[in-house]
């Protein structure tokens, strides 16, 4: 495959995802057990038929976890260039150990992203995102979203509007058919819908979920998010102590 020259940085972890597929990362790639999964070719590759070619990681994204890791990959033995969304630090039980090496191997050399109060996207950065009180107005960051690059030109776009040392409260839209791989949180999360309907699933139980509704999760259980209309949340995670 021909040699691609990737960027330090796209942007937010949605420029990133969009920017990687536009210069030919077109895949999407999967953790299964002993191998990444390409779900579109029906192609499994083992840590040795791939290559990590860069590694992008988001401190304080607007993400369900502390950190969001994408990994850009391609493997010339099948012809394919995808990338992986979070990496061994969603599905780490399920990861063989030769599995996990290869995708740590690269953690140092990683490009580390702080996006929290100032972004590309958010160049001010006076948004106030913990004190005493704070105020939110959803209505005002639900268009915001609406109105940024990424939720124009992607799937999905998020804001934290609250974060501290025990609590992060991110509101997020996707899009249809948007999806939020399987992956668990480091703590207690709520999820409460506020436009349109998604769907949150577990090993064991699958909810669809309407404007009003909410629903809470304790830590550690893998679950995902599929929007099956274009839908906003409030996502809420509670944190044990300062972890």
């Amino acid at each position: 495959m021909d040699d691609i020259s990737l960027v330090e940085s796209f942007g937010t972890l949605s420029e990133t995802i969009n920017g990687l597929k536009k210069v030919g990362y077109t895949h999407d790639l999967n953790v299964k057990e002993d191998c990444l999964v390409c779900y579109q070719t029906s192609t499994s590759l083992s840590p040795d038929d791939f290559s990590i070619d860069k590694v992008y990681r988001f401190e304080g994204a607007s993400d369900l976890e502390d950190e969001a890791v994408v990994y850009a990959i391609s493997s010339s033995k099948f012809g394919i260039r995808g990338t992986l969304v979070n990496g061994y630090g969603v599905s780490f039980d399920e990861v063989t150990s030769k599995l996990i090496e290869k995708l740590k191997t690269h953690k140092d050399a990683s490009v580390r992203i702080r996006a929290n109060e100032a972004t590309a996207q958010r160049p001010g950065g006076e948004r106030l995102l913990s004190a005493t009180l704070v105020e939110m107005d959803l209505n005002k960051f639900i268009e915001q979203v609406k109105n940024e690059k990424p939720w124009m030109e992607g799937d999905r776009n998020a804001v934290t509007v609250f974060k501290s040392d025990s609590m992060r409260i991110v509101l997020m839209g996707l899009h249809e058919n948007a999806e939020l791989k399987a992956h668990k949180a480091k703590g207690v999360i709520s999820v409460q819908l506020l436009e349109g309907k998604i769907e949150f699933v577990t090993a064991d139980h699958k909810s669809v979920l309407v404007k009003g509704q909410m629903i809470a999760l304790q830590k550690n259980i893998i679950h995902s998010v599929t929007a099956l209309s274009d839908s906003f949340f409030l996502l809420t995670l509670a944190l044990e102590g300062n972890s």
